[in-house]
């Protein structure tokens, strides 16, 4: 479709001015009569523009902090009227409404309000009230009407009206359109969500979601599949706000595992740390005196798995490291930083994808999970508990001794982040054996204790700790870890069978911890 109409006349009413001046001279060019409010008219006056202000347009003045000046007839009559209707025209006439043909319009910067701290008044001052109307009424009438409501659209539309003489095309119009109402529908639901958390409603009664499109994706999970990444306001180190150095374009698997494994290794604070994740698992996991150490011993865990995996760093990558990395096949590097050394040795591989955070996640910040479900979604919090050495419960006769305790905990969080259900054997502040994902808890506990044997030989497992993520419901679980050669054993609790399992661990001479917390995750 490309019916043409010829912008006369703008209205123009920004909080942020940039590129506002170009994109004016451009209209006054075309010959367009521009009506803006007072901080833009004033910005187009200072360049010789020529402005007419919207209160002396509408005969009213702008009252009430502002918060009053273009909610009136002559501008919405002007933006709202159709041209192919006599009845409109007729009204139009007959009350001095001339029409309006672009509306240039962003709103009050209320989330840079709620992201600075500002208190409640100044938030709620910063709810634009008349700039959403604009932007509506335009939209609505886009048949005729063209709605700019970013600036980063001002180069599209100055091409458009140097392509038609001035004017705009109705297929422009229509993705103008589009973009405005999911502008304004971002901003309310921004809004929304801010005044829940006001009122202390972590789940109202009306869920609004909003994001933006960061890219698209080549595909999906698999190639039949399309996807696109989307980012939030949520201020959270992590995958969305990386800055990627090198390397291909991420795909939607690299952006799951990655966000997956940063999200472990930030659990680790106290030591440079390492996870190596595949399929969102991990396959390695371990910290250290320094990173190589940690990376040399995270991928001794299961280094047949750690081919095409992802590596997160808790500490600025270091030549060594990124040299010992390098000697095989990575798909992704995520850390908060990496020195010149490092990235001169990355460079040569020119495929590896390598993201700098400047900073780590606080694993105990509160965040939200969203998952898509068939016609609706689950909302959850995260699972942002931290556990500390002084909240774990011995209800065996022994007790672990304080190098069990570090493991015990060191498994135990690991865990949180294994696909359930999940046993992980670890030693000395290293996985050993990850068992992820089976339907049955004694299969992991096999698998676990397996993978041990393959990377570290028969007597993989010997001397090692066990986390489960959740409790044993037979003693049978546990009877595979001794059967492995563990020495003490964590696990939340709460079976109606402890006893049984306790019984086993006592007989075997176990140190048993209970945490009275479970980390499922699916």
């Amino acid at each position: 479709m490309t019916k043409t109409h010829k912008i006369a006349r703008a209205i123009i009413s920004v909080s942020d001015k940039t590129g506002l001046v170009e994109l004016a001279k451009q209209l006054a060019a075309h010959g367009v009569e521009i009506l803006s409010t007072g901080g833009s008219a004033e910005k187009l006056r200072q360049v010789g523009i020529e402005v007419t202000e919207v209160g002396d347009y509408t005969g009213f003045p702008e009252m009430m902090d502002g918060r009053v000046k273009t909610l009136h007839p002559r501008i919405h009559g002007g933006i709202l009227q159709r041209r192919d209707l006599k009845t409109h025209q007729d009204e139009a006439m007959k009350n001095n409404i001339p029409p309006i043909d672009l509306v240039i319009v962003n709103l009050y910067p209320f989330r840079e309000a709620v992201a600075k701290g500002s208190d409640f008044e100044i938030c709620i001052e910063n709810i634009d009230i008349g700039g959403p109307a604009l932007i509506r009424s335009a939209a609505k009438n886009h048949d005729a009407v063209a709605v700019i409501t970013d600036p980063t659209q001002y180069d599209g539309l100055i091409a458009e009206i140097k392509q038609h003489g001035g004017g705009t095309s109705l297929d422009f119009r229509k993705k103008l359109a589009a973009a405005a109402y999911a502008n304004t529908a971002s901003y309310d639901a921004t809004i929304s969500g801010w005044f829940a958390t006001q009122v202390g409603e972590k789940y109202p009664d009306v869920l609004t979601l909003t994001a933006e499109k960061r890219q698209g994706l080549r595909y999906g999970e698999n190639p039949h599949q399309s996807a696109a990444f989307y980012v939030t306001d949520a201020n959270r180190s992590g995958i969305a706000n990386a800055l990627q150095i090198q390397g291909k374009e991420l795909s939607y698997n690299n952006f799951n595992d990655t966000d997956a494994a940063f999200e472990l290794v930030a659990e680790f604070t106290e030591s440079p740390a390492i996870a190596i994740i595949k399929h969102t698992n991990p396959c390695g996991v371990a910290c250290g005196p320094d990173l190589i150490t940690a990376y040399k011993r995270a991928l001794a865990c299961d280094p047949v798995s750690a081919f095409g995996g992802i590596i997160a760093c808790n500490r600025p990558l270091d030549a060594e490291t990124a040299k010992a990395i390098t000697e095989i096949f990575s798909e992704v590097i995520i850390a908060p930083d990496c020195d010149d050394a490092a990235r001169e040795i990355l460079a040569a591989r020119k495929n590896l994808r390598v993201l700098l955070t400047r900073s780590m996640p606080d694993p105990r910040i509160a965040s939200r999970v969203v998952k898509s479900v068939a016609g609706g979604y689950l909302v959850q919090s995260g699972d942002n508990i931290v556990l500390d050495l002084s909240e774990l419960k011995c209800v065996t006769k022994r007790p672990p001794n304080e190098q069990e305790k570090r493991d015990l905990l060191f498994a135990f969080t690991v865990g949180k982040h294994v696909k359930s259900n999940t046993i992980v054997y670890a030693k000395n502040g290293a996985t050993v054996g990850i068992g992820a994902g089976q339907m049955s808890r004694i299969d992991s506990a096999h698998i676990a204790a397996r993978k041990a044997v393959e990377a570290f030989g028969d007597n993989g497992a010997r001397g090692c700790v066990v986390a489960s993520d959740a409790f044993f419901p037979f003693a049978d679980g546990l009877l595979a870890a001794i059967e492995a050669g563990a020495t003490a054993i964590i696990q939340p609790g709460g079976s109606m069978r402890d006893a049984e399992v306790i019984e086993a661990a006592d007989k075997a001479g176990l140190a048993m911890l209970l945490t009275g917390v479970r980390h499922f995750r699916h």
